[in-house]
């Protein structure tokens, strides 16, 4: 057997090798597991997510809209967000300290259809319109797995949405100078990326896939959802697969 055969044989080995050790790993991934809301009183919803390949300390938020898109509430969302005091709030002495922060970009969809307004005339939450501990929680490093409950019955047909944003994530449609007098854009490039599952009770599955619906304003500026998403790269690659339980 001649060497270049030899050597072909052990690199196409080695490649079969690699890939199936990362799928192991994929398949062997520990999620965190998160809960919230453990009073309420209606229906346990499990929501399960994969991390995709740019998952890298991404914010979110979990909640409840009606079958024509009316918000119901929370179920879950990230600390930073709900409170307006993030990790990286500002910049002090060349060093990174925690603060207030107003952030109209990072969650703009979930923070316009929960619909309070700050004194700043802005729908984030800060310190005086923040969300209530019960539906907050840490930011999750890897894929997590999130247990919590509607505060009460459910209306027979319903939605469970996802709003999820990594800053600094830009591409080339989505670039650091694309609006370079939008500094609430230069925190978020992609912009945060909408999913969804309807839910009927009158039939109920085993469970329920969220898919991308769209994305939010690249700023927070509104509440619209773009449906155009030919633009997103990375963005899409932050969740692999997102799926809701019901009991």
């Amino acid at each position: 057997m001649s060497r270049v055969l030899i050597l072909l044989i052990v690199i196409i080995a080695s490649a079969c090798t690699t890939g199936t050790l990362k799928n192991r790993n994929q398949a062997a991934e520990i999620k965190a597991t998160l809960s919230s809301n453990t009073e309420g009183k209606g229906p346990e919803i499990i929501l399960d997510l994969s991390k995709g390949e740019s998952f890298y300390y991404p914010l979110f938020a979990v909640w409840l809209e009606d079958e024509n898109g009316k918000y119901i509430q929370t179920l879950y969302v990230s600390e930073s967000v709900a409170t307006g005091v993030f990790k990286y709030g500002r910049q002090e002495n060349n060093r990174w300290i925690t603060a207030p922060k107003r952030a109209p970009q990072t969650l703009p969809y979930w923070a316009h259809k929960r619909g309070i307004v700050a004194s700043d005339g802005l729908y984030v939450p800060d310190s005086h319109t923040r969300v209530p501990d019960a539906y907050t929680g840490a930011t999750p490093v890897r894929g997590f797995i999130l247990t919590s409950r509607a505060d009460g019955p459910l209306p027979e047909k319903y939605k469970v949405m996802l709003e999820i944003n990594q800053n600094w994530d830009w591409n080339e449609y989505w670039t650091n100078d694309k609006y370079p007098d939008d500094e609430n854009y230069k925190m978020s490039c992609q912009p945060a990326l909408v999913y969804e599952a309807a839910v009927d009770t009158r039939s109920l599955r085993d469970h329920y896939r969220l898919n991308p619906t769209g994305h939010s304003h690249y700023s927070g500026e509104t509440g619209e959802l773009f449906t155009d998403m030919s633009t997103l790269t990375t963005a899409l690659q932050i969740v692999d697969s997102v799926i809701v339980r019901i009991r």
